[in-house]
């Protein structure tokens, strides 16, 4: 006769659906969030900031301001380093939440490439 309940699984079970969901699942599906809220936002800050230079385009067109291309290059340049930097810590934070870090990293891949 079976001691053990029908819902508990070995713990060396590495194929049982509680090592996979806690395991692989889980973090999975929090990356898959973050990464897609990611590209959201990542979309969102493009649009604005394409508005803005555009705006600042149509201001100096008509001597409101005065613009000079190193000044606009040196800020896309500050910009793209603040992306990269943000970017890294997401995907550094999300390994972090599983051993190997895998899973939550894979879905915060394919969640910024769904988004």
């Amino acid at each position: 006769m079976n001691t053990h309940p029908l819902t508990s699984a070995p713990t060396n079970d590495i194929f049982s659906s509680t090592f996979l969901i806690g395991n692989v699942g889980a973090p999975f599906v929090i990356g898959l969030a973050v990464g897609y809220f990611a590209k959201k936002m990542l979309r969102t800050v493009l649009f604005l900031a394409g508005a803005a230079i555009v705006m600042l385009f149509v201001a100096e067109y008509y001597g409101v301001v005065n613009i000079s291309d190193t000044d606009l290059q040196h800020a896309a340049n500050s910009a793209t380093e603040a992306a990269k930097s943000s970017g890294g810590f997401l995907v550094h934070r999300l390994t972090s939440i599983t051993s190997q870090g895998v899973s939550a990293a894979g879905g915060f891949f394919v969640g910024f490439k769904l988004g």
